[in-house]
C-alpha cells in the first residue's frame, strides 16, 4: 500500500532553517507528481508547493515562494522541502502528498518561536 513517511521537523528560531524528508513507498514514487501541505493555526489544511515526477518543474504558494525549496531523489524515493528564513507564520503540521493516488503522511510538526 501506499506510504508516506515524513521526519525532519522541530523547533526552530524566526530566519532559521529546516530540512524536512518524505521516504515513499508502495507505488512507482519517479512516475508521479508530488507535493507538501500544511496545515497551521492560522489558514488551516494550505497547499506549500508541488514537484512534478522528473523534478524539472516546481510550483510554490506566494506565502513560501523565494523561502522554501522543493526537491526530489527519485533513486532514494524521497521528497525534500528546505525552509529558509522561517517565520512564525510557517508554524505548523508539514504533510507529503500524492495528491492522484488521494495519499498523504503523517505529518512532522514544525514550530518557528522565539
Amino acid at each position: 500500500q501506499v506510504q508516506l513517511v515524513e521526519s525532519g521537523g522541530g523547533s526552530v528560531q524566526p530566519g532559521g532553517s529546516v530540512r524536512l524528508s518524505c521516504v515513499a513507498s508502495g507505488f512507482p514514487f519517479s512516475a508521479d507528481g508530488m507535493s507538501w501541505v500544511r496545515q497551521t493555526a492560522g489558514k488551516g489544511l494550505e497547499w506549500v508547493s508541488t514537484i512534478s515526477s522528473g523534478g524539472r518543474t516546481t510550483t510554490y504558494a506566494d506565502s513560501v515562494k523565494g523561502r522554501f525549496t522543493i526537491s526530489r531523489d527519485n533513486a532514494k524515493n524521497t521528497l525534500f522541502l528546505q525552509m529558509n528564513d522561517l517565520k512564525s507564520e510557517d508554524t505548523g503540521v508539514y504533510y507529503c502528498a500524492n495528491d492522484g493516488r488521494g495519499a498523504r503522511g503523517q505529518g512532522t510538526q514544525v514550530t518557528v518561536s522565539s
